[in-house]
């Protein structure tokens, strides 16, 4: 399994425009890529720390796939139209990270 971690990053002020997100870029990503090996989609909005610290990401979306090489298949037949979503529903810039679970 992999995990990709995209994150938002709250820095300078970015917008976004959660309702659209959720009604049209995850429904986006769903149909391109749980087809091509994408099994689990968990949406984590960022929070203020307990001292009241705005959070580092607006948001991190958790993409689970079945292996590396889904995600790498689905990213280059499907990753253009993706990402060229992102600015109707954000002006953040995301960071993609790439994770296995160990436990």
């Amino acid at each position: 399994m992999l995990t990709v971690a995209v994150m938002y990053p709250a820095a300078g002020g970015a917008a976004f425009d959660y309702a659209y997100y959720m009604a049209n870029h995850i429904p986006l990503v769903r149909r391109l890529w749980e087809p091509m090996g994408l099994q689990e989609v968990r949406i984590l909005r960022g929070a203020p720390a307990p001292d009241g610290a705005a959070p580092t990401y607006i948001l991190i979306a958790l993409l689970t796939f079945t292996d590396p090489d889904a995600f790498t298949a689905a990213a280059g037949k499907h990753g253009s139209e993706i990402f060229k979503d992102i600015p109707n529903f954000t002006s953040a810039k995301p960071v993609m990270q790439f994770n296995e679970a160990i436990a």
